[in-house]
Parts: C-alpha cells; structure tokens; sequence
C-alpha cells in the first residue's frame, strides 16, 4: 500500500466516523438531555486523549502562554458551541445538520478575514461568500409566518455551532501554540467538558448516567470514534495533507449522514436543501480557488511520480 492509498483510507475512514456521528446524536437524544450529552462525549474524549498523550509525549501540559490561550479558544469554541449542535439536532433532521457543517470552510475564511492579519479577499472571493451565504438562506429557509418555529430555531442554533467551531480554529491558529496536537486537543475538551457540564447544570438539566444500552452506545460511540480517534486520524492528516486538502472532508461528511439517516433513520433531505448544501460547496472553490488549483497541480505530480 503506498502512501496516498493510505492518505485515501484515512481521509474515508474520518469521513464514515464523523457521518455517523449525527446518527448517534439523534440516538442518545432520545434519553438524555443535550448539553449533558454533549459533556459526557467530551468526557470521554479528553479521558482518552489526555492518557495518549501523558503516555506518549514528554511535555503534555500547556505551560507556555500561546499554548494556555490555544487551550481556552478550543475548549470554549471548538468544543463547548457544539451544545448549540446537540440542542438544535432535537428538531433537525441528522442529515440536514450534517450538511450545515459544511459552512465550517467558509465560516473559517471569514472569521480569517477579521482575525488574521495576513488573510485578504478578492472581489471573486467576494462572490464566493455570497454564494455560500445563498446556500445557506435555502437550507435555512426560514418561514416568515413562523420565524421561531423548532426547525428554525434548530438550524439557527447549528448555525451558531458552526460559526464557534469555525471561530476557535482560527483563535488557536493566531495563538500559535507549541503544544503538540493530541495534547492541545484533549485539554481543549476538558476544559470544553467543564463548561458544557457548568451549562448543563445551569440550564436545569438533570444529571444522569445514560440508562439504556442505546444512549450507553451512543456516548461511546461519540467519545472514542467520532472524537478521540477521529481527531488522531484528522491531525494525521493535516501533517500530511494540509489543511485545505482536510478541510475537504466537510463535504463528505454530509453525504455518509444524509445517507445514514435517510436508510437508518428514516429521514428525508429535500432538494432544496441539497441545492444549498451545492452552493456553500461552490462558494467555497471560488473563495479557495488558486489553493485547491495547487492542491490539483500537486496531486497530478504525486501520482505522475508514483507511475514511474
């Protein structure tokens, strides 16, 4: 097996794990109460995480100030907004949420634009975000008769996760952090557990260990596939792959949950939906159009020299 073949199997492998992962989300939703759900997840995950790295590495503690202040942005952003995905999932179907996290690019690029100094914007990049913007407004869709109906309220609340996730990778890219990654993360979801339990706590939830087999899987499921060795596989790739080429598996992602939850769950995903989902993914080529051409040139050399 050569090294893009397993770039590849790695790259699917990410896709599968984090596509069902919105299958289980609607699973344990069933018997647990969101935020707490979303905490004990995280639990698990920073458990993992954390002994891999007291194990592996031989400085796993934040100690400097970038590292501190990489840790804070991941565990309030890319880890405690997901609470706003695990709430909005109770009244959006798991493949529509899926495919909002494809917003995350574009997200990215635009909390980039305001927090990067070296970050700039065409006027094609421009159109770029509109179009993904469009592409949002159809998967949205909001009712003006019924502005704060669940599903709109559920996908608005997505849509916040999405601009947090979005916002704490580009707050840990400006801190620059010096703590190697298996570690960053799983501080990054302690501390993102804390709050989601502070959260749960404050919210009223009450507290219980998941009680069926259905919610127990569900959990374990979250915490060490989608998360724990999820998050190996997806910082593996970015050493190897970038992350542009990485980035790319948001839009698999939705296609392995659509599919899921329409043969699992029994959901359905209209077209409209599926003509938004199209325009975020082609708002996002025109606002990353010359890295995905390098990224193109570059692959057509890997496999040229591989046949000779």
């Amino acid at each position: 097996m050569n090294d893009r073949t397993a770039t590849v199997g790695l790259f699917a492998t990410l896709a599968v794990l984090w596509g069902f992962s919105f299958m289980a989300i609607s699973v344990g939703l069933e018997s647990l109460e969101p935020v707490l759900f979303a905490a004990f997840r995280y639990d698990v995950a920073a458990v993992l995480l954390l002994g891999y790295a007291f194990v592996r590495d031989t400085a796993p503690w934040p100690t400097d100030r970038a590292s501190a202040s990489a840790v804070l942005a991941g565990g309030l952003f890319l880890v405690a907004a997901n609470a706003f995905l695990f709430v909005g999932q109770q009244t959006v179907p798991s493949g529509v949420a899926a495919i909002m996290q494809s917003l995350v690019p574009i997200a990215t690029s635009l909390w980039a634009l305001a927090l990067l100094p070296e970050e700039r914007v065409s006027a094609r990049g421009a159109v770029g975000i509109v179009l993904g913007l469009v592409g949002v407004g159809l998967i949205v869709r909001p009712d003006p008769a019924n502005l704060l109906g669940d599903d709109v309220v559920g996908r608005l609340l997505i849509l916040l996760q999405v601009a947090g996730v979005a916002l704490g990778g580009v707050l840990i890219q400006r801190a620059r952090p010096t703590l190697e990654r298996t570690a960053l993360t799983g501080w990054s979801m302690f501390v993102g557990a804390l709050v989601l339990h502070a959260v749960s706590a404050g919210l009223g939830e009450p507290f219980a260990l998941p009680r069926t087999a259905a919610a127990a899987g569900a959990v374990a499921y979250l915490g060490v596939f989608a998360t724990a060795i999820a998050f190996v596989i997806y910082f593996t790739l970015l050493e190897v792959r970038g992350a542009l080429e990485t980035s790319l598996v948001a839009y698999l992602v939705p296609v392995v949950a659509t599919v899921v939850g329409v043969a699992v769950l029994g959901e359905t995903i209209t077209p409209l939906t599926v003509l938004g989902f199209l325009l975020v993914f082609a708002g996002f080529v025109v606002l990353k159009r010359r890295a995905i051409a390098d990224l193109a040139g570059d692959t057509r050399r890997f496999v040229a020299r591989a046949d000779d």
